[in-house]
């Protein structure tokens, strides 16, 4: 009575039933995946609560999906078109963010596919990587304080092609000029600066002589952050 009451409508005698028990077992661990691999992708980041819930349930969504396909090749490809329109429906992440969802659908997939130990071992093992490459933080930039943004303004008849050249050449290790905005109303010029500075002690030093050169108009050094949606 139980597997009648699960049974699909289109399914045939040719069509394979997934039991209750097979069912359950595999959601219970899909879910449990997703709780390891959420907790890992916690370790060493910002995250949001709402990202952190989607983590943990996305193995179990994916693992459902997986065992409804049951071989069909059709809806196969369906599926497969649904979830790389995932990609473009959502707020752009950062590169860490994808390789999770990446991973908690790959898990989700393998279990879905009834090979549990594999999606266990598969899950432990790319934590673990994952865990180990944060606490050694790899892919970190070396002495990171050194790489600052500035932004400067400076008045519209101010050549800025080369006026700040002479400074900056003798603070900084190397410099980009990456933006030029205007601003009130075209009457001042914004420019912003990619550098990695020579010393952060005479951070100050630089910015008084900058001062001289701008007329004194506003001066901004922030940490130089990365691209959240590059890859």
């Amino acid at each position: 009575m139980l597997e009648t009451l699960f049974k699909g409508i289109f399914d045939s005698e040719l069509t394979s039933i997934i039991s209750v028990p097979h069912f359950l077992l595999c959601i219970g661990v899909s879910l449990i995946i997703g709780i390891i691999i959420a907790a890992s992708y916690m370790y060493k980041t910002r995250y949001t609560k709402s990202f952190v819930i989607t983590l943990a349930l996305l193995p179990a969504v994916v693992c459902v999906v997986i065992m409804m396909v049951n071989g069909n090749v059709g809806t196969g490809v369906a599926v497969a078109g649904a979830f790389s329109l995932v990609r473009f429906r959502s707020a752009p992440g950062t590169a860490k963010e994808i390789g999770t969802l990446f991973l908690a659908m790959g898990a989700g997939l393998i279990s879905g596919m009834g090979y549990l130990g594999f999606s266990i071992l598969f899950t432990l093992i790319l934590c673990a990587v994952f865990i180990l490459y944060g606490y050694l933080d790899f892919g970190q930039k070396k002495n990171n304080a050194l790489y600052k943004t500035l932004n400067i303004t400076i008045p519209e008849d101010l050549d800025y092609t080369d006026v700040f050249e002479e400074i900056l050449s003798e603070y900084t290790r190397s410099y980009e000029l990456v933006n030029v905005k205007t601003t009130n109303m075209g009457s001042l010029f914004r420019l912003t600066y990619d550098m990695i500075l020579k010393d952060v002690g005479r951070e100050k030093e630089m910015i008084d002589k900058l001062r001289c050169r701008n007329g004194n108009l506003e001066i901004n050094i922030s940490k130089q952050s990365s691209i959240t949606t590059e890859l």
